[in-house]
């Protein structure tokens, strides 16, 4: 596996150096995602922090997106969930399909397959994102396959 297995950022300092007050509502989010050891939609999140307005937390977590600390992640059913990235550079991600546990993971080969594709396109790629989707094997339904 090609996972990197870095602590979780720092969610409060990432807030500070945007220059956003740290709210106890936003503390509270912090807290609860340097807990997450899996993807979490922020539905999900909204509904573990019941005394956190729904809002607060959407904006709290885009807040955590722009800042490079939270990933977003497309689902294989098209919805989105996050994760929080424990890797500050470009890198890509597997989604357990069965438990949504998301693994981050860099190899060299993606990123020449890129460069490669770059030559044969019109235009400039300014951007990419990969996410495969897995049965990550610690799931009960996918042991032994």
């Amino acid at each position: 596996m090609f996972a990197f297995q870095n602590p979780h950022p720092n969610l409060i300092a990432a807030l500070e150096s945007g220059g956003y007050r740290v709210t106890a509502p936003r503390r509270a989010i912090a807290n609860l995602l340097e807990q997450k050891q899996e993807g979490f939609s922020v539905e999900a999140l909204s509904d573990e922090l019941p005394s956190v307005g729904r809002a607060t937390v959407y904006r709290t977590i885009k807040l955590f997106h722009a800042a490079g600390v939270v990933c977003k992640l497309a689902t294989i059913n098209g919805s989105h969930m996050y994760s929080l990235c424990r890797n500050d550079h470009h890198h890509h991600h597997t989604v357990c399909v069965e438990c949504g546990a998301v693994e981050e993971f860099r190899v060299d080969a993606v990123e020449r397959l890129i460069r490669q594709i770059s030559e044969d396109i019109p235009g400039e790629i300014v951007s990419h994102h990969l996410e495969l989707y897995v049965n990550c094997g610690a799931c009960p339904e996918t042991k032994g396959k």
